[in-house]
């Protein structure tokens, strides 16, 4: 027997299922008519296709009683399809709902195209192919999840250490997680890969995308994916390729499993969200969702010729949260995330983007006021990826309180100090401690900064050091996709190397990054694998190598294991001593009853760093202390904090550098790290001791004990 469908409400809007049966509700200004088709399986023609019979404003909608949980389902949407108007309605095509929290499909959608492909008028050829058995469907979602006792771990900024991670990559080749669970949620939630990120002390995890993705078709001509994931098709959706559920809708459930499980562990998930552009391209791009339900609402289209669209992202269009609607969109799939998935922050993609005037960027803009506003999502961990392709898209420095940034000028700093450039102390300077220059104007602190060295996107760090130019010729794109300025150097062989000298250096310059990263002002985040050497052999832009060259292999080697070794010994510093965690800027100044600057630069002759030495560009080596008795930081009750004082040797040059030690008057130095004894013990130096020598490309951090019988209490 057909459905019956009554006419249901507006709000909200996707489909929404009660005791009694499943309400369907869709924006879109241009449509004239609205067709729900019911789905028995992924691969079927609809079963039967109802039109969806009110209309309230701009929503379609209609109530169909009877329909569970799981029911898969789709929209075919009637009207123009009139391209050099901006619209592109094909009744001929299913589209996905928007706000579909599940996608059921095979991964490969047939037919995506409104238009005739190969047809000499391109787009304006409108197709009438019927594509709906195998078109992506939405899966009706049910709410039952048992959380328990469920909650946010709430990490300060100050106490936060980010891992970025891809779900998939991080336990696909993990020899102690089962291999049904391999890289999926569940796996991600396994005790071995949680048991990990424990022992580097990560206290949040920052997954790739995980929004619902649709492999863009030429990448899929080349034989390959978008392993990234950056092309979404629904911003509601959990990624089904990484579930082990294969259930249609069984990746909520096993999301949230992970969710809480990682949260047990006292570790934040974070998501990279992409809201800047979709899966559907430019103007020759498939039709999937958006744009064919309201095309001109959606997307950013160019003003003079709205059959093209204006693209800030380098994917072929950008979204228009300029619209009401679109940023309701957002709105909507960022509360869902933090509100029924538990979530508990996220990086925006491209982020300059999503505040687009034209060809400016808008740091008022409609998506900035919106969340700054939002009781919910104005308290959640939220991180800019500062710079789009646009003009004037790069926006370092422009967030508003509270956002923190991306930093890519740390990022760029410490990649060339330690590769040997000449004339980077000052730069170093501003980045070690927070980058003042670049987030006091907009009232933030040393934590509206995310430091790292490498990220997804780039060279691994070990890579950094053995090739100087990318390689990626797998990637079907001969070699001209991916960044040209990696700041990298090989130290003179390019690739894999066996000469003894060459791997001493390379593997002391992975360390310097690391210890760099710890003792650095800001939050510290760390790119899955590179804390035991992971490489990608030269390849800077593997988004699209969903295989050994992405995923982490575990079977690292001595040379793997003492390197996790040090990142665990070089990590636990920042835990341990308040004066790396700072909420507030340095002042260079003293307190009342301290003896020391909260900071203090130093040549290595001891003698205050000057002008001339910080625009000198000879200036390679260079000392910082830090004062644990005037660190200005006050406690819950508003009582100074006390912690320890540290001492940071930097080397860079080419040639041993010999540094004074200051303070002898007030106790001795214990050296906690040294890049180029890695498995050297903690020991307290002798009290004769008044000077250290450092080799070439060396660091060390040391610890002023006033009792050596006991480590200063580090306040939190």
């Amino acid at each position: 027997m057909p459905s019956v469908i009554w006419p249901g409400r507006p709000d909200p809007l996707g489909a929404n299922a009660d005791d009694d049966g499943v309400n369907f509700a869709l924006f879109s200004e241009t449509a004239t008519r609205v067709f729900l088709c019911l789905f028995d399986a992924p691969h079927r023609p609809p079963r039967e296709t109802i039109e969806l019979p009110e209309r309230t404003g701009r929503i379609f909608h209609g109530y169909v009683p009877g329909l569970r949980p799981g029911q898969l389902y789709g929209f075919r949407v009637d009207g123009p399809y009139e391209p050099h108007a901006g619209l592109r309605h094909n009744p001929h095509k299913l589209m996905l709902d928007p706000y579909a929290r599940a996608v059921a499909w095979s991964g490969n959608a047939a037919e995506p195209f409104a238009y005739r492909v190969g047809d000499p008028a391109g787009d304006l050829a409108m197709d009438r192919e019927d594509n709906a058995a195998d078109a992506p469907k939405g899966v009706v979602a049910g709410d039952a999840f048992e959380w328990g006792d469920d909650r946010r771990p709430a990490t300060p900024w100050t106490e936060t250490l980010i891992y970025e991670l891809h779900v998939k990559g991080m336990s696909r080749l993990h020899p102690q997680v089962p291999p049904t669970l391999r890289g999926t949620y569940a796996g991600l939630a396994s005790p071995p890969i949680v048991e990990h990120l424990k022992s580097l002390g990560v206290t949040a995890v920052e997954l790739l995308p995980v929004h619902e993705i649709y492999d863009e078709p030429e990448v899929r001509r080349r034989g390959l994916v978008n392993y990234w994931g950056y092309s979404t098709l629904g911003f509601f959706a959990p990624a089904a390729r990484y579930a082990a559920d294969p259930r249609p809708g069984g990746q909520i459930a096993e999301f949230k499993a992970m969710v809480k499980t990682l949260h047990a562990a006292g570790i934040e998930v974070i998501l990279d969200v992409v809201f800047n552009h979709t899966c559907e391209g430019g103007h020759l791009g498939p039709s999937l969702s958006l744009r064919g339900i309201d095309n001109r609402a959606y997307y950013l289209l160019d003003p003079a010729a709205p059959r093209y669209y204006s693209d800030f992202t380098g994917c072929g269009n950008t979204l228009n949260l300029r619209h009401a609607q679109t940023l309701r969109l957002v709105l909507d799939s960022l509360r869902y995330w933090a509100e029924h998935m538990h979530v508990d922050g996220f990086r925006f993609d491209l982020a300059p983007a999503l505040s687009r005037r034209g060809a400016d960027v808008d740091r008022h803009s409609p998506f900035l006021a919106a969340i700054g506003q939002d009781p919910l999502l104005s308290r959640l961990k939220l991180i800019a990826e500062p710079w789009d392709v646009g003009p004037h898209g790069y926006q370092l420095g422009g967030s508003p309180y509270p956002w923190a940034e991306w930093n890519g000028r740390y990022r760029d700093a410490v990649r060339r100090y330690w590769r040997g450039d000449l004339g980077l102390a000052g730069e170093l300077g501003y980045r070690l401690t927070g980058s003042s220059d670049l987030f006091s104007a907009t009232d933030r602190g040393p934590t509206a900064s995310v430091n790292y060295v490498a990220c997804h996107d780039g060279f691994t760090l070990s890579d950094l050091t053995a090739y100087s130019v990318k390689h990626n010729h797998a990637n079907g794109e001969d070699n001209r996709d991916g960044n040209n300025h990696e700041h990298s150097s090989n130290w003179g062989v390019e690739g894999p190397s066996e000469d003894p000298r060459l791997a001493s250096i390379r593997a002391r310059t992975v360390r310097n990054f690391l210890t760099t990263l710890a003792v650095s002002q800001g939050v510290p985040m760390l790119a899955a694998g590179d804390e035991f050497g992971r490489t990608q052999r030269g390849n800077n832009n593997a988004y699209c190598q969903d295989n050994p060259t992405s995923w982490l292999s575990w079977e690292t080697g001595p040379e793997g294991q003492q390197l996790l070794a040090f990142a665990r010994r070089a990590l636990t510093l920042r835990s341990r001593f308040a004066v790396l965690r700072r909420s507030r800027f340095f002042a260079g100044a003293s307190g009342p009853r301290s003896k020391l600057r909260d900071i203090s630069w130093l040549r290595p002759d001891g003698r205050a760093m000057g002008h001339s030495d910080w625009v000198s560009p000879s200036t390679r080596a260079l000392a910082l202390l830090l004062g644990g008795d005037a660190t200005g930081i006050h406690d819950a009750r508003g009582e100074p904090v006390v912690d320890a004082t540290l001492l940071v040797l930097l080397n860079a040059d080419e040639v041993p550098t010999r540094f004074a030690l200051p303070c002898r008057e007030l106790g001795r130095w214990q050296l906690l790290v040294d890049t180029a004894a890695p498995a050297a013990e903690e020991e307290i130096l002798p009290a004769s001791a008044d000077s250290r020598e450092l080799p070439p490309a060396t660091m060390e951090v040391l610890l002023l004990r006033t009792d050596a019988a006991s480590e200063p209490h580090s306040a939190s």
